[in-house]
């Protein structure tokens, strides 16, 4: 039996810990803070509850596949309920898009919504991105990332040209998309893993597709309760979970790792370590000194992700037709994405940013007759030296009065049912989740290189892996539980 220590309770680092302590190993997680789940945190106040992270599981296969390989089926421990409509979107030119869960009825919804032949647009584009998730979903997301990866792809002229490396998100769209609207709604798939669609590689077309193949999902109680859950299934596996326990270090023996010091000094000697930690906190401050691992931490520092800027909004009232989740789309999509991803020294907060809303009509999270909504726009990464300074006096009120005018004048006003609110900046999430500038994905998808620079799995110090949003395959629920399985493959059985 190999002694483990997981480092970081979030959803990676705990899917970590059931499928090793259900394939023997003798498991430890440890984490910073007081409560698990990392960014798929949870807020609760005055009988309201808020999804802080993720509100929407797509890909639920995945979570059913952790669950059946480490016992008892996902259904028997947790509900997930399908939405009939994925997202309202409100375009700049007063458009109103209800895109419906059912894949079958996209297209019929895009044409009344759009207009005639809006349909078959977004069809024929998601018929291309098909067949770049069949040709890249099983070499760059559900195994350790290589060159040879690379080099096998390279062999098979159909997938080069399917996968097009050259051709950006955007660049890919406009082949297809001949309606704004529907390049715009591409544009937003971009942010999924943080990035720019100006830049993003044209692989990220599977974004879409795998979440309207798939469908959109709610928990009831909220997305929170898979953390929950999962912790539960590792626990019941024989894995021990410690929380406001800090690591300080991964402590190294003849050049492999052998266990983490604790901030009381405590050793926790380990035949591996899992750290589901930043990456960029890892290779910056955890691993002794190394010229490989700086080079790394800096790399990450210099490619972060956007961020987020959030409000939890209590209301005291049902606001509106409701709808789980609702975008409010800005009328200069490239000035946003020039603001939280634009260099450094003009990064700023956006004047007219896309506002996403999330209203889960969960009876299990809010008082009868009111409504919690978790309110974000993107924002740039927290970044006192050269970038914005989230921390700046009065900016994060500011700047929230300004994201609720910018609400109201598309035709969101919840000003006049507001009972309290609460804000989270960039800096607030950084110092939660101990991630650089509270980059959401850790780095960015920006690049045709980008799925290789992400960190591997498996580190450059033999013993230490790597799971989480920020190392491979990328953030997001699904993606940081199949780097989990990718680990669990890589350390093998007891």
């Amino acid at each position: 039996m190999s002694r483990v220590v997981v480092v970081g309770a979030g959803l990676g680092g705990l899917a970590a810990a059931a499928r090793l302590a259900a394939a023997g190993h003798d498991v430890t997680v440890v984490e910073q803070s007081d409560a698990i789940g990392g960014k798929l945190g949870t807020f609760r106040r005055d009988g309201f509850t808020f999804d802080t992270g993720p509100s929407l599981l797509t890909m639920p296969y995945v979570l059913e596949d952790l669950f059946a390989a480490t016992g008892d089926p996902l259904a028997s421990v947790l509900p997930l309920q399908p939405l009939e409509t994925a997202c309202r979107y409100r375009f700049p030119d007063g458009t109103v898009l209800d895109m419906p869960g059912d894949a079958g009825a996209i297209g019929p919804a895009l044409d009344t919504a759009l207009g005639p032949g809006r349909g078959a647009q977004w069809s024929t584009f998601l018929d291309r991105a098909e067949r770049i998730w069949d040709a890249t979903h099983e070499p760059f997301l559900e195994s350790p990332i290589t060159l040879r990866d690379m080099a096998r792809l390279s062999r098979r002229l159909t997938d080069v040209r399917d996968v097009a490396p050259w051709q950006t998100l955007r660049g890919l769209g406009a082949s297809y998309l001949h309606d704004p609207r529907l390049r715009q709604l591409l544009d937003r798939y971009a942010t999924y893993t943080g990035s720019d669609p100006r830049r993003a590689p044209a692989a990220l077309a599977t974004v879409p597709y795998v979440e309207q193949a798939h469908g959109s999902w709610h928990v009831p109680g909220g997305l929170h309760r898979i953390a929950e859950t999962v912790r539960d299934r590792a626990v019941e596996r024989g894995a021990t979970v410690r929380l406001s326990t800090e690591v300080v270090e991964v402590v190294t023996a003849a050049g492999r790792a052998c266990g983490v010091r604790l901030a009381d000094g405590e050793l926790l000697a380990a035949d591996v370590v899992v750290a589901g930690v930043d990456a960029a906190q890892l290779y910056g401050r955890l691993v002794p000194p190394d010229p490989r691992a700086w080079r790394t931490a800096a790399r990450l520092d210099r490619s972060r992700s956007l961020s987020g800027f959030v409000l939890l909004l209590a209301t005291d009232a049902l606001l509106y037709e409701h709808r789980h989740h609702q975008v409010l789309f800005t009328d200069d999509y490239d000035a946003e994405f020039d603001g939280v991803l634009g260099p450094r020294g003009r990064r700023r907060p956006v004047e007219a940013p896309t506002v996403y809303v999330s209203s889960p009509g969960d009876p299990a999270m809010a008082p009868d007759g009111a409504e919690g909504l978790f309110v974000l726009v993107n924002a740039a990464p927290h970044d006192p030296r050269g970038g914005v300074d989230w921390d700046e006096p009065g900016l994060a009120d500011e700047y929230a009065e300004h994201v609720l005018d910018t609400m109201a004048r598309r035709g969101f006003d919840v000003r006049p049912h507001l009972r309290w609110r609460e804000v989270r900046t960039p800096a607030d999430l950084g110092r939660a989740t101990l991630t650089g500038g509270g980059a959401i994905y850790g780095s960015s998808s920006n690049g045709p290189r980008s799925a290789f620079l992400r960190p591997a799995n498996r580190s450059p110090v033999p013993g230490l892996f790597l799971v989480g949003g920020s190392a491979h395959p990328g953030g997001g629920l699904p993606l940081v539980m199949l780097s989990a399985e990718i680990v669990s493959g890589l350390v093998g059985p007891s």
